[in-house]
């Protein structure tokens, strides 16, 4: 269930109106034509890496941690890049949340969809482990297309906010979950149906063990486990990939991961871990950096990200 929720102001309150305001630049924006809105993502990109300073640095600590062979003008134009990938991720949301009718199947490229299906025919549910790639929202309509993927997510506290990622969603799903409503998350994973989530935010110990992550020892939450064991579901993980060029996303599904789930949590985090890790290998510019991965640290080890 939703936990108490604080005091928060009238939906129309003026101190949202910015966020209205943004909103309404959003669905004019989800009605351009795909070229502007590439060109504009990487344009809101490189202004974010002039002006958005605080999280400028979380990904220049983030990469700085992950890529240690790079050097100072590599790791710069690394930083650089990924804002551009941001900045195009926060563009492309506005396709499937304020434009859902717009036919975007001619941008994907999908592969190892034949997992997905066989894991469905096995009627256990599917806990389908996604992480923060910077296209995640805007694959959401290829998946809604399957007609059994349910989305979790995570509550935001600004009101507008929260109704416009909630009703976006629900525009392509039938299950948009908050990630504490266990009841809902478990009663459609009986119901054969599959759950996707992203599994690589930071929620504290309480919730978390640590596993490796580009070397790192990285909380990491366990719910993977923890759902497949209750309902004994199939885990497979989405990757999630851009190509400006071609103006594509594609969705890569892995086969169902085999002996997971079988009363190891660190093995099984280090193994996501691990998956995605290979993953952004392959595409470091394409995760979200900006957000503090490595916020919760071991006991005895400082931040990351205190300055100094």
């Amino acid at each position: 269930m939703y936990d108490s929720p604080s005091p928060r102001p009238s939906f129309f309150a003026p101190t949202l109106w910015p966020v209205w305001l943004i909103a309404a630049l959003m669905w004019l924006l989800a009605r351009l034509p795909m070229s502007w809105i590439f060109a504009l993502g990487k344009t809101i990109g490189v202004l974010g890496y002039h002006l958005a300073r605080s999280r400028r640095r979380i990904a220049e600590v983030n990469i700085a941690r992950c890529f240690p062979t790079l050097d100072a003008e590599q790791r710069q134009h690394l930083v650089r890049a990924n804002f551009r990938h941001t900045g195009m991720g926060v563009v492309e949301m506005a396709l499937p949340w304020l434009n859902p009718r717009r036919d975007l199947s001619a941008h994907y490229r999908v592969e190892g969809l034949e997992y997905l299906h066989q894991a469905h025919n096995q009627d256990r549910g599917i806990v389908l482990v996604g992480a923060h790639y910077t296209t995640i929202d805007v694959t959401s309509q290829f998946l809604s297309k399957l007609g059994f993927v349910d989305v979790m997510y995570r509550r935001n506290k600004n009101p507008v906010w929260e109704w416009l990622q909630t009703q976006g969603r629900r525009h392509h799903f039938d299950g948009v979950v908050e990630r504490s409503d266990m009841r809902q998350t478990i009663k459609r994973l009986k119901a054969g149906r599959a759950i996707w989530y992203a599994a690589d935010q930071d929620y504290g110990r309480k919730h978390s063990v640590f596993a490796p992550f580009f070397g790192i020892s990285t909380a990491t939450i366990t719910a993977s486990s923890r759902l497949a064991q209750r309902n004994q579901s199939p885990v497979l993980m989405l990757h999630q990939i851009r190509d400006i060029k071609s103006r594509t996303w594609t969705l890569r599904f892995s086969p169902v991961l085999e002996r997971f789930a079988q009363g190891d949590e660190v093995a099984d985090a280090a193994r996501l871990n691990q998956m995605l890790e290979d993953s952004l290998r392959q595409v470091p510019d394409q995760y979200l950096w900006v957000h503090r991965r490595f916020k919760t640290r071991p006991e005895g080890e400082d931040s990351f990200y205190h300055k100094g």
